[in-house]
């Protein structure tokens, strides 16, 4: 198994020459997944533990495992089936099979790990991330691959009590909650009033498209009076999506609502729509932003969520479905209020810190935004309620100490036992 990118050769720790023996494998990943990782690995490896993490290069270049002290090891596990792909990728994880635990994020790299575990004592442990929600001969594969992780994983972790459902259901035989915090946002030091300039001075350079006009036709509509900073400018309210721009996240929806939010005087006609993040539906999304002059700005990605959640009324999650998104937990943990689709696991994440709405409704979505923004007393009482909830959130230690606990109640054999206890704790 060729291993790359040793903090030996670099900065960063080194990797410990005794101790327990971890292996992450993980698939293709820019955002959560791949955070949580590099947390845990980091987590570990500064309690002694050799850990290994398996992936794509990307995700090393993406999360600097290595910096962290782990080693990495290039497997091309991709986003999609690809036979050739995966056969590669299971002879390559072979070679984990001397792990005291093998930890999968995610189907395809759970999948794809059980079978190169196939016969041998290692323990496996799959949190699940996301649902599989595709339909056709992909759901199909999928639903395959789910099988072979529900009868194949020690210890099966989920995100959502409907994966677990799903997991108990065919047959797992030990299934228990993740834990995926968010990470603590850096301070960078801009104020509020910094964030707000920037993002409405970014507003005004484009200007309002006329529906079925684009603002790259250098043919802009004269911006209204709160567009162009004006007074009324200064104070219009934000409301903030971070999400990939991928099918999922039911971007469609949130467009869908923002067009019942033309620019006008009352402070709810006003809002504007700010999607940090990137991914394949953008061109889709921006056309119809530009057909329709939509309040919605794609500011792509962005690395100060926290700032612009200080200069949010709220957090506004459209998404089909979701685990534990870590947007979520940043808004809870700033006291923002947040509008999100009552899927997966996101009930119980938010509790009385947002308003729930049905997947695919946009009028319920708006209203619970325009509510927001004219009834003072009730926002407040929603931040408030957002910051406490954010406040009994677990954090890094606790991610830690959980799957701590869970390798400990594997052996080799994959069973609950003492040996690799004593050896893990």
């Amino acid at each position: 198994m060729a291993e790359t990118g040793s903090p030996e050769a670099g900065k960063g720790p080194r990797m410990a020459e005794t101790g327990p023996r971890v292996a992450f494998v993980l698939g293709t990943s820019a955002g959560g997944v791949g955070r949580h990782v590099a947390m845990l690995a980091a987590g570990l490896v500064r309690r002694g533990h050799r850990v290994v993490v398996a992936g794509p290069p990307s995700t090393e270049e993406t999360f600097g495992f290595t910096r962290h002290g782990a080693r990495f090891v290039p497997v091309p596990i991709s986003d999609r089936p690809r036979p050739g792909g995966d056969l590669r990728a299971v002879r390559v994880l072979r070679g984990l099979r001397g792990a005291d635990a093998v930890h999968a994020h995610g189907l395809r790299a759970g999948a794809l790990a059980a079978l190169a575990l196939t016969g041998t004592r290692t323990g496996l442990v799959v949190t699940l991330h996301n649902a599989a929600t595709a339909g056709g001969v992909v759901g199909a594969i999928y639903g395959v691959l789910e099988r072979i992780v529900a009868r194949r994983a020690d210890r099966i972790l989920v995100v959502s009590p409907d994966l677990g459902d799903r997991m108990t259901a065919l047959g797992a035989g030990h299934v228990e909650a993740a834990v995926v915090p968010a990470p603590e946002l850096a301070a960078s030091g801009r104020s509020p009033e910094e964030v707000r300039a920037e993002l409405l001075s970014s507003v005004e350079a484009v200007g309002p498209a006329e529906p079925g006009e684009s603002p790259e036709s250098g043919e802009s509509a004269e911006p209204e009076p709160a567009e162009r900073g004006e007074p009324g400018g200064a104070d219009r309210p934000i409301l903030l999506t971070v999400a990939r721009l991928a099918q999922q996240k039911g971007l469609e929806t949130l467009l869908d609502a923002a067009a019942s939010f033309a620019p006008g005087s009352a402070p709810e006609r006003r809002a504007l729509f700010l999607v940090a993040g990137d991914g394949p539906l953008r061109g889709e999304l921006q056309r119809r932003i530009d057909a329709e002059g939509l309040p919605v700005r794609l500011l792509g990605d962005r690395r100060d969520v926290g700032d612009l959640l200080a200069v949010a009324r709220a957090l506004v999650v459209p998404s089909r479905w979701e685990g534990q998104p870590l947007s979520v937990q940043e808004a809870l943990r700033s006291g923002t209020p947040v509008v999100a689709t009552a899927v997966g696991g996101i009930p119980p994440m938010v509790g009385r810190g947002g308003v729930l709405v049905p997947y695919g409704d946009a009028a319920a979505m708006s209203e619970a935004v325009r509510r927001i923004l004219t009834d003072d007393e009730f926002a407040r009482e929603l931040a408030r309620e957002a910051g406490r909830r954010g406040g009994e959130l677990p954090g890094e230690r606790e991610a830690l100490e959980a799957v701590l606990a869970v390798y400990a109640g594997l052996d080799r054999a994959g069973t609950p036992g003492t040996d690799l206890r004593e050896k893990l704790i």
